[in-house]
C-alpha cells in the first residue's frame, strides 16, 4: 500500500466539442453527442459516418498535424491552468505521453500520396518528437516517455506517473493522452470487428449499462494533466490503482473475470481503501456487451448499492489511446464543480447507473479501463480535501 495522495492540479483538453478544456464541458453538459456526421468512410469510402473528430484547430507552428497541435495546445493549457491554481514546476518535471497510433493523417499521405517527405518532415512522424520539442518549449529536464496500453493507456501514464512522484524520480509530471486516429481505414476495421458503429446516431448505438447498446461510437481527443503532490487547489486527487493482463484473447474479455476482478482488488488495496468507500464507477463502458457485463459484475459484487455507475463514452465517443484520459477529466471536473455530466439514459438499464446531470455526494471514484488484447486497469481518484 502507498498512502502518498497526488494532486491533479492542472487540466487541458481537445476533444470532438473543440478545443480546450470549458468546451468539453459545455459539450458534456449539454448532454448531446460531440459526434458528427462526415462523408469518406464505409469500404468505398463513399459513405456517412457517425465519428467524433476533433476539428481543425491549435497552431501550425506545433506541425503540418492534427496530432501534434492538439497534444501541444492540451498540454500547454493544463500548465497554464496549474499555474492559475497555485502550481509552481519543480527542478524534474517529467513528460509523459499515452500513445497507441500517433500521426496517423501525416502517415496516411506519406503512402498514398507523396510517397517521401523531407528528413524534418520524417521526424515529425516519429512519437518522440513533439515529445522532445514540448520539453525544450517549456526547459523541462525530467524524464520523457511514452506509454501504450490500448484502450487502458490513460491509466496506465496515470498509474505510471504516480509510480514516478512516489519513488521521488521527478518533482511533477506533466501526463498527455493523444489519439487522432478516426482515417476511414481505421475505422473500417472496428466496424469489421463489430465494435464500432457507425450509421446510428451515438446515444441510440452506444447505450452502456442499457438494453439495446451495439457497441461505440469512435472518437478523438487529446487531454492533459499536471500532477504534483505541491497543489494548492487540486482538482482531485489520484489514491492508487493497478494494472493486470488476461492473457487470454487479442480482442475479447477473459468471461471468467478473475484477472478483471483481481485488478480492481488490487486498486482498492494499493489505494489503501475500503470498496465501501467508493461512491461512484467511472467505468470503461464502451457498450459493448463483454464489456458492460465485466464492469456490471465488478459494481455488483464489489461495491455497495449506492455506488453509481456511468460511462461519458456515448458523449465523448471512445476515445482510445486517450478514453480513460477523457473520463479521467470528468471526474475531476466534477468533483471540482460539484455535478457529473452523465448521459441520459435512453432505455432500461441497470439500477445503478447514473441519468444525466448528477450532483456529486462524498465518496471515491474507481476509474476502470479495459483495454483490447487484455488491459485492465483501474485507478482510484478522491475529492481534492
Amino acid at each position: 500500500m502507498n498512502s502518498q495522495k497526488i494532486g491533479i492540479c492542472g487540466i487541458g483538453a481537445v476533444t470532438a466539442y473543440g478545443w480546450g478544456r470549458e468546451v468539453l464541458w459545455d459539450g458534456l453538459f449539454s448532454g448531446k453527442s460531440a459526434a458528427t456526421l462526415e462523408g469518406g468512410y464505409g469500404e468505398n469510402c463513399d459513405e456517412m459516418a457517425w465519428v467524433a473528430k476533433v476539428p481543425d484547430g491549435g497552431n501550425p507552428v506545433d506541425g503540418r498535424g492534427r496530432f501534434a497541435r492538439a497534444m501541444r495546445a492540451s498540454a500547454r493549457e493544463a500548465i497554464a491552468d496549474a499555474e492559475v491554481r497555485g502550481w509552481r514546476p519543480g527542478r524534474r518535471v517529467g513528460l509523459l505521453h499515452a500513445v497507441v497510433l500517433g500521426e496517423v493523417d501525416l502517415w496516411r499521405e506519406l503512402y498514398r500520396e507523396r510517397h517521401s517527405v523531407k528528413a524534418r518532415e520524417y521526424l515529425a512522424l516519429m512519437p518522440s518528437t513533439p515529445m522532445s520539442t514540448f520539453m525544450q518549449e517549456y526547459g523541462f529536464h525530467g524524464p520523457a516517455m511514452n506509454v501504450s496500453a490500448m484502450c487502458a493507456s490513460g491509466n496506465a501514464g496515470m498509474l505510471t506517473a504516480k509510480a514516478w512522484l512516489d519513488a521521488g524520480i521527478v518533482d511533477d509530471v506533466v501526463f498527455v493522452a493523444t489519439d487522432l486516429s478516426l482515417v476511414p481505414e481505421n475505422v473500417l476495421h472496428f466496424v469489421r470487428l463489430g465494435v464500432a458503429i457507425t450509421d446510428t446516431e451515438p446515444l441510440d448505438a452506444c447505450r452502456p449499462f442499457q438494453e439495446g447498446s451495439r457497441g461505440f461510437c469512435m472518437g478523438e481527443a487529446a487531454v492533459s494533466f499536471v500532477l504534483s503532490r505541491n497543489a494548492d487547489r487540486p482538482y482531485a486527487r489520484t489514491l492508487g490503482g493497478a494494472m493486470s493482463h488476461d492473457a487470454h484473447h487479442v480482442t475479447s474479455i477473459d468471461m471468467g473475470l478473475d484477472h478483471v476482478r483481481g485488478c480492481f482488488r488490487d486498486a482498492l488495496s494499493n489505494a489503501g481503501v475500503p470498496a465501501s468507500a467508493v461512491r461512484y464507477l467511472n467505468a470503461h463502458g464502451p457498450g459493448t456487451k463483454q464489456c458492460d457485463h465485466a464492469e456490471a459484475t465488478m459494481l455488483e459484487e464489489l461495491f455497495s448499492a449506492d455506488t453509481g455507475i456511468y460511462s461519458v463514452k456515448p458523449l465523448v465517443g471512445h476515445c482510445q489511446g486517450a478514453a480513460s484520459a477523457v473520463e479521467t477529466a470528468v471526474a475531476a471536473l466534477g468533483y471540482d464543480r460539484g455535478v457529473l455530466p452523465a448521459p441520459p439514459v435512453v432505455a432500461p438499464g441497470h439500477p445503478q447507473l447514473l441519468n444525466g446531470r448528477t450532483p456529486v455526494e462524498d465518496g471515491l471514484t474507481v476509474k476502470s479501463s479495459l483495454g483490447m488484447g487484455g488491459h485492465n486497469s483501474a485507478v482510484v481518484l478522491a475529492p481534492p480535501a
